[in-house]
């Protein structure tokens, strides 16, 4: 019993979101579309990106793919934060078309692991923009956000975009 007391593990209470996606980072005022930018679903990052590679941006499990394959949910394995990456504006009118999901749903990921590739030429013609919001979407167990400073370009699986203190 004294063994196992001395041995557990310290709760995890922090952590480093790194940019899931290559490109120009955004304020979530900046999206052009109110769900996101007036933080309906949660507050978070925005990547404008130059390239349609996602990556995971911690390490943790896949939660939900969306059957559109435009969005997907992760949980990180330290902290429990769950997080939602909304791959262009409008996207989901485009029911999986220029999207290929390289996972699947419970599989564990490690930060830079592949996620989905988006054709971002075909969603800069058939939605409203590439623009990609990074979502906390359990912000209840939140304490603070230290979001990125800058916004220039970031690189995915490197740059860090906001970091998170879990209650």
């Amino acid at each position: 019993m004294i063994k196992s007391f001395f041995n557990k593990k310290k709760k995890v209470t922090e952590e480093s979101i790194t940019a899931p996606l290559t490109g120009r980072l955004l304020n979530l005022e900046e999206v052009p579309d109110p769900v996101f930018s007036q933080k309906l679903m949660g507050e978070g990052m925005a990547i404008e990106p130059t390239e349609g590679t996602i990556v995971a941006p911690i390490d943790g499990q896949v939660i939900q793919i969306f059957h559109t394959k435009h969005a997907i949910g992760l949980r990180s394995a330290a902290t429990g934060i769950e997080l939602l990456i909304h791959i262009g504006l409008e996207t989901v009118n485009m029911k999986g078309e220029g999207f290929e999901v390289h996972v699947n749903e419970g599989q564990k990921v490690q930060v830079g692991d592949k996620l989905i590739t988006a054709n971002l030429s075909l969603i800069k013609e058939k939605a409203a923009s590439t623009i990609t919001p990074i979502i906390i979407t359990n912000s209840d167990i939140v304490d603070k956000i230290d979001k990125a400073t800058t916004t220039d370009d970031v690189l995915k699986g490197s740059s860090q975009i906001f970091g998170v203190q879990i209650k």
